[in-house]
């Protein structure tokens, strides 16, 4: 456990991972009565680090998620029910996704893979977009984000200048973007809504370390994904192709292991460039079409 601003305790689960970096932090708020973000994944050995970290007299009065992924959410469904402490989020897995992400999920235009979706989430207590909880010496505002996933949230504590930003902004890394779960219009959208209100912030994400440079960081997620949405148009310039052979002409430098995740990702844009009318696909959206210059 580790003080990673005032009032704000980081516990990090022992999940680490291609996926999840050093594995998923999971954050105590405040003082006395605290809300608890993010408790991870179902490790006993991760809940207990978890009740190690608070303070002899404190309680934990609220559980936060960000999303329903499984690194996210199993431990606040074991923690909420044995605590008796109620569980807030946007609402379940399948939450505030968009026409066309319905419709290929409809569809099954899929990839597979992903970070893996908790399909038995369900809060407690829904939470809409500016909607605050109150504790002792906190409160939280709920900022809903989707993107990495439709019902992704961030937390903000205004007083105390931290943010609590899930998956949606980190240092680490970018952003995986996987239709239907993930949306690139929406994550595109959501980023420049949180333009302009972080300038105070030190964001707390759910893997790596915290984002000081919140406002840059944001300009550079969405200056990379407008890069990488150049190079998917300029490769498609050369006549059409499938979504393999996108992702290799494109990551030519990362890790093997991370090509699927690329690939989603990849996915992920030409469904924003499909929705903007700036490719065409022959069929339905997926895997093994051609896609091409619209």
């Amino acid at each position: 456990m580790n003080y990673v601003q005032d009032n704000v305790r980081r516990i990090s689960a022992p999940n680490g991972g291609p996926m999840t970096y050093t594995g998923t932090q999971t954050y105590l708020v405040g003082s006395g009565e605290v809300a608890l973000i993010d408790p991870g994944p179902d490790m006993s050995v991760h809940r207990a680090a978890i009740m190690a970290a608070l303070q002899p007299g404190e309680r934990i009065s609220h559980i936060l998620v960000t999303h329903a992924h499984l690194d996210h959410t199993p431990l606040a469904r074991r923690m909420g029910d044995e605590l008796s402490v109620p569980v807030y989020g946007f609402g379940d897995a399948k939450a505030g996704r968009s026409d066309t992400m319905v419709a290929l999920a409809q569809a099954g235009a899929h990839l597979g893979g992903g970070e893996g979706v908790d399909d038995s989430f369900v809060p407690d207590e829904v939470l809409a977009d500016g909607d605050v909880l109150h504790g002792g010496d906190w409160a939280l505002e709920a900022w809903h984000t989707p993107g990495h996933m439709a019902n992704h949230l961030c937390f903000v504590w205004h007083e105390g200048q931290a943010g609590f930003s899930g998956d949606h902004v980190m240092e680490w890394a970018t952003t995986l973007v996987s239709p239907p779960d993930g949306d690139l219009t929406a994550f595109m959208d959501s980023l420049r809504k949180m333009q302009g209100r972080c300038d105070r912030l030190v964001l707390h994400p759910g893997h790596g370390e915290a984002v000081r440079d919140a406002e840059g960081r944001i300009a550079d997620l969405l200056a990379h994904r407008e890069g990488r949405e150049a190079q998917i148009l300029a490769a498609l310039a050369a006549g059409p192709a499938e979504i393999s052979t996108l992702t290799a002409a494109i990551y030519t430098d990362v890790d093997p292991r991370l090509l699927p995740a690329a690939a989603r990702n990849v996915f992920a844009h030409l469904i924003d460039l499909h929705g903007r009318g700036l490719v065409v696909c022959d069929g339905l959206p997926g895997a093994d079409v051609d896609w091409a210059l619209g």
